[in-house]
């Protein structure tokens, strides 16, 4: 509610507390009492959102203008944190006024969410009248509002009007003798329920008031202030690597420039189209090899004489078209795998490329891709680019081999062959399919397999599976392995990710 810029509901709220005033001298009801509670409710809020908003102001501030211009911005800031510290000054002061009288009303009561005695008619008078407080919070909100004026510069003060001052309300004729501030907001006659609700308004002026000049003072950064008394002519350019084709444009600007400025821009005696103060410049793209170029800047100055600066030497590359496509894993492309390979372009946006296969297919978007293959040979991923709208160009192809998964190795007891412990065999219950030193994760299952157990001195037990798990009849039978017993898993076949069946070598374990 600060320079007369207060919103309806503000505004509403306003009317509404001063028609409940008024109205305490014929009566103080529950229906009054509540109506004054629930506006130090809203004002409360207000106040809070009003924080809410002075945060995020300096929050901005610190991350935009602090870091690009510090010099510039550190007092600007500091002069606003100054407006901040003496309107919490006031602030911490209500608030602490406001505890006293909730205080000596009993406290905050649950059921009403109010204070208990709210319709008390002589604490407000006995502290904020008799004790003087209400005297000494009317010079705090004088000497606060003259303070943040104070921070002002005579053009920011224009338009300022802040609801925060401490004015004896007008009387109307035979409307008694005239009272000041303290004794027509807090005297006689005014309840405590009402006495809280013109401290939280006065919380809620404290706040506006500080936004207000806050927003002003860091509005100063904003403010356009171009000194140039040092000069450097600036071009810049998006790219300096561009294909036989595209364009290569760049801009060329004084550093601190004007946008109101007309400078001349030649670049090898031949001047530039100038827009806000900037040219800019395209360069030849029809052969290949390193380009160099600078640009001369003039201007007239305050004298009228034209002043000239030239620009550091630029330059650019100019480069066929080529494409780069290399597998994320190895050298070949394996069938039944979803095979992930890269492909760049130098030069051309990923949203430019077209990626092709023969011999398989491929999908994915930017650098990443992966590559469906399916029968052994040779397979071709070619890239392709818009170099210019409309028109796509070959980039490159590469061949890649094509082969199948290499066949995985049988396991038992974590064993290919060799010996291990007979309580290790026992303890173990399925066959599984590992392929070793591969840089795919390709699963292999086993489908089925014989096991053959031979013990000293007795006839082989022989029996046969279908899928990895041993069967219930083989479970009984490696129950019993001892030291000396020799297991064998033959005939074992495994199925992987490209469908095909895989006969495996054989297991033989010593149990020792």
């Amino acid at each position: 509610m600060a320079g007369g810029k207060q919103t309806p509901r503000q505004r509403m709220i306003g009317i509404l507390y001063l028609v409940l005033l008024g109205l305490i001298a014929l009566n103080v009801p529950d229906s009054l009492l509540d109506a004054f509670k629930n506006i130090k409710v809203s004002l409360d809020t207000s106040t809070d959102n009003v924080k809410k908003g002075i945060a995020t102001t300096y929050t901005t501030f610190k991350a935009t203008k602090l870091v690009d211009e510090p010099k510039r911005a550190e007092p600007i800031l500091k002069r606003a944190q100054n407006a901040s510290d003496i309107a919490d000054a006031l602030d911490k002061y209500i608030s602490a006024l406001r505890e006293q009288l909730v205080a000596e009303g009993g406290g905050i009561n649950p059921s009403i969410n109010d204070v208990n005695a709210r319709d008390n008619l002589d604490i407000s008078p006995r502290i904020m009248i008799t004790d003087k407080k209400g005297e000494e919070l009317r010079q705090k909100i004088n000497e606060t509002r003259e303070q943040l004026k104070a921070l002002l510069t005579d053009k920011e003060k224009a338009g300022v009007n802040f609801s925060l001052n401490a004015e004896a309300p007008e009387q109307t004729a035979g409307s008694g003798p005239k009272k000041n501030w303290e004794e027509a907001y807090f005297g006689d006659g005014i309840p405590l329920g009402a006495t809280l609700t013109t401290l939280a308004k006065i919380q809620t002026d404290n706040k506006n008031a500080e936004n207000e000049v806050v927003k002003k003072i860091l509005g100063e950064a904003d403010q356009s202030r171009v000194t140039l008394d040092q000069f450097k002519a600036v071009a810049t350019a998006p790219t300096s690597y561009v294909l036989v084709g595209q364009p290569y444009t760049a801009e060329v600007f004084l550093t601190a420039y004007d946008s109101k400025l007309s400078p001349t821009i030649t670049v090898g005696g031949s001047p530039l189209p100038v827009d806000a103060g900037k040219g800019k410049y395209s360069g030849s793209t029809s052969t290949e090899g390193l380009h160099t170029w600078a640009a001369k800047v003039g201007f007239k100055n305050n004298d009228g004489k034209m002043e000239y600066y030239d620009t550091d030497p630029q330059t650019y590359m100019v480069a066929r078209p080529s494409a780069v496509v290399s597998p994320d894993k190895m050298n070949v492309l394996y069938i039944g795998l979803p095979n992930p390979v890269s492909v760049s372009a130098p030069g051309i946006a990923d949203a430019d490329l077209r990626v092709s296969m023969s011999g398989g297919s491929i999908s994915g978007k930017g650098e990443h891709w992966t590559a469906t293959v399916s029968t052994i040979g040779e397979a071709r991923i070619s890239v392709s680019g818009e170099l210019t709208k409309g028109k796509v160009s070959p980039l490159g192809t590469s061949v890649f081999r094509v082969k199948r998964i290499p066949d995985p190795k049988a396991q038992f007891a974590g064993k290919s062959s060799g010996n291990t412990s007979a309580a290790n065999i026992r303890a173990q219950d399925r066959v599984f399919a590992k392929l070793e030193n591969f840089e795919f994760d390709a699963k292999f299952n086993v489908t089925r397999f014989t096991l053959l157990i031979a013990k000293p001195r007795q006839d082989v037990i022989i029996l046969s599976a279908t899928g990895n798990e041993l069967t219930a009849a083989m479970r009984s039978a490696m129950s019993n392995v001892s030291p000396g017993t020799t297991i064998v898993f033959k005939d074992i076949i495994a199925v992987g990710p490209d469908g095909t069946q895989r006969g495996l070598d054989s297991i033989v374990l010593g149990a020792n």
